[in-house]
């Protein structure tokens, strides 16, 4: 997975009935827009993130 600032993440729930997160993408730590990332999660959280399979990262546009 690669992934640049101002992309957004989306977080796909788990379990029935858990809901989707998403995020933006604030700092990339890794090499060449890999992981760990920094997000903004639209509740105002910021967290370090290895992502999953279960997220996906959707390029931003400008």
């Amino acid at each position: 997975m690669r992934a640049s600032v101002g992309d957004t993440i989306r977080v796909h729930g788990r379990t029935v009935g858990a809901g989707e997160r998403q995020g933006e993408i604030v700092e990339v730590r890794g090499e060449h827009g890999e992981p760990p990332y920094l997000v903004r999660f639209s509740d105002g959280h910021e967290g370090l993130m290895f992502p999953g399979p279960d997220c996906e990262v959707e390029a931003h546009s400008e």
